[in-house]
């Protein structure tokens, strides 16, 4: 993703609200805070109606599969869109999206026409703006401040989500008891006004042409094939996918709990669910602490435990005061993991395909959120919700327990270009769509050197693979056997030439512990090769 032309000023001291002062961010950020408060409102106004439409656990708990599955099948998408469209016409075309269903959904409610049917019908299209919008939004944040205002920004991006959280379904749960669910929708629809009007105002500079964009399937075969590639990327999407799946059943049937079992009204809702948001802002402002205590692994452990207490807290209804101070911990608990999850999912992946492993990231967390939803509500349908809860909050525990030991990857490499391999030599011009490339890299390796080489070139296979080859081999001449050739297939010339772009200073550091084996004069010789 692209900087502005000053983000790559020497680094400064940055405060935690510096990006706040790049005006571009700070209406961006205070329009999309605004635009967040909007969706939560709408959220508590519908997950409240299926309650007053239905009794039944399993309606309760499709209106969450609905808002969640559409990201878990349109994020990878959704991520190669932001890579290759003009991101702030497409986010406001989104937002229309979007306001036109709290529009309907306005309608609907006003003449009495809203039905259980309806209502998770317009929840999955809301879903699916949403879908289209998330990694959009991340992918233009580096747009927007220096490069060392960078990570400060993501926080306060944070921060912003959980403000909005704090205070939208509060608000949410007050208008939906005092005027009722017109006027609830209304709101978020005004919200989106601001949003859209932010981004009208936003004048983003056109995009440069290298000559190498690339085109829907291209960039979404791409994006595939790194994350079959990243063994890293594998890991955190595990951990993921077992912490969403089990944690997902108290957001599913939160709903039912403060109605049934703590006797509350929508006020009393939006309240538990202000009380998660202003937990997680606390969690905000200690992780740092804790981070110098605690690596990735042990603030996930920390974060499956405090959700499996609350869990397991709201089975006996306590009083409201003490299930407020219980959400509260429920909302430190959450932001620990996601913060965690997605930072870590962040340090791993390079530039050129963040928005691609930040989508993937985001279907398997939703694709677990949605799956968990809908299996929670099948099983409190049938046992009843304390129960529910009860193998939520212990089924929580012990696959944190279990995969401890898949541990999360530090993400300290250097995922800077390296920009160290020289430009292909050609004897006239080639077609950028032109392909299979075939590019071979010839070796001579000593005969009592060739098992550690070997388990080098191994861990370089991964990197070829993530940086764009769908195939990769290494081969002996039969009639020398020091003399080893390397050889690899990409696509198109076109993606070869990206690939010179993508290879990381990591990547450098694999290429040469292969390299240094070699023992013939020079560097290993290079050959590329085009199908006729």
């Amino acid at each position: 993703m692209a900087d502005l032309a000053g983000a790559a000023k020497a680094v400064r001291p940055t405060g935690s609200f510096a990006p706040l002062r790049q005006p571009v961010f700070a209406v961006l950020w205070t329009a999309t805070v605004l635009g967040n408060i909007g969706s939560f409102m709408r959220d508590v106004a519908s997950s409240w109606l299926v309650t007053d439409l239905s009794a039944s656990p399993t309606a309760v708990a499709l209106i969450q599969t609905a808002a969640t599955l559409p990201i878990f099948l349109l994020a990878i998408p959704a991520g190669v869109l932001s890579d290759i469209l003009d991101r702030r016409r497409f986010l406001i075309f989104v937002q229309l999206v979007l306001a036109a269903v709290s529009g309907t959904l306005l309608v609907l409610s006003h003449t009495g026409a809203l039905t259980v049917e309806y209502l998770i019908a317009l929840t999955f299209v809301g879903g699916i703006g949403a879908a289209l919008m998330g990694p959009t939004w991340q992918s233009i944040v580096p747009e927007l401040v220096p490069r060392a205002d960078l990570k400060n920004a993501v926080a306060l991006n944070s921060l912003g989500i959980n403000i909005a959280r704090s205070i939208g379904p509060a608000a949410g749960g007050l208008i939906l008891a005092s005027f009722g669910a017109a006027v609830t929708y209304g709101a978020d629809v005004l919200s989106y006004a601001f949003v859209i009007a932010a981004l009208l105002w936003w004048k983003r500079p056109a995009a440069v042409d290298s000559g190498l964009s690339e085109n829907f399937l291209g960039a979404f075969r791409a994006g595939l094939r790194y994350t079959r590639a990243s063994r890293e990327l594998h890991r955190v999407l595990l951990r993921a996918a077992v912490f969403f799946l089990f944690a997902s059943s108290v957001w599913a049937l939160l709903p039912l709990v403060a109605r049934q079992m703590l006797g509350g009204t929508a006020g009393f809702y939006g309240v538990l669910l202000g009380a998660v948001g202003a937990g997680a802002i606390a969690g905000a402002l200690v992780m740092p602490r804790l981070r110098a205590r605690l690596d990735a692994d042990g603030l996930v452990l920390l974060a499956s435990v405090i959700t499996a207490a609350v869990m397991a807290a709201l089975v006996f209804a306590p009083p409201k005061w003490l299930a407020v101070l219980l959400l509260l911990l429920l909302g430190l608990g959450w932001i620990i993991a996601l913060t965690t999850l997605n930072g870590v999912a962040q340090s791993i992946l390079p530039n050129w395909v963040r928005g691609r492993g930040l989508a993937v990231y985001l279907t398997v967390f939703n694709g677990a959120m949605a799956a968990g939803s809908l299996g929670w509500g099948l099983v409190a349908q049938e046992v009843g919700v304390p129960y529910t809860l009860v193998a939520g909050a212990v089924g929580l525990v012990i696959v944190a327990l279990l995969f401890h030991r898949a541990r999360l990857p530090t993400g300290e490499s250097d995922l800077q270009a390296s920009n160290h391999w020289p430009e292909p030599l050609v004897a006239e011009p080639i077609a950028h769509d032109r392909g299979p490339v075939m590019v071979q890299v010839e070796y001579r390796i000593r005969k009592e050197d060739r098992p550690a080489f070997l388990d080098a070139m191994k861990r370089l296979s991964l990197e070829r693979r993530r940086d764009g080859a769908y195939a990769w081999g290494v081969t002996e001449h039969t009639g020398d056997p020091e003399r080893v050739m390397e050889w690899f297939l990409v696509e198109s010339w076109a993606e070869h030439l990206r690939q010179h772009h993508r290879v990381s200073l990591a990547d450098a550091d694999l290429q040469n512990e292969a390299v240094r084996f070699h023992m013939g004069p020079g560097k290993p010789e290079v050959h590329h090769f085009l199908s006729i």
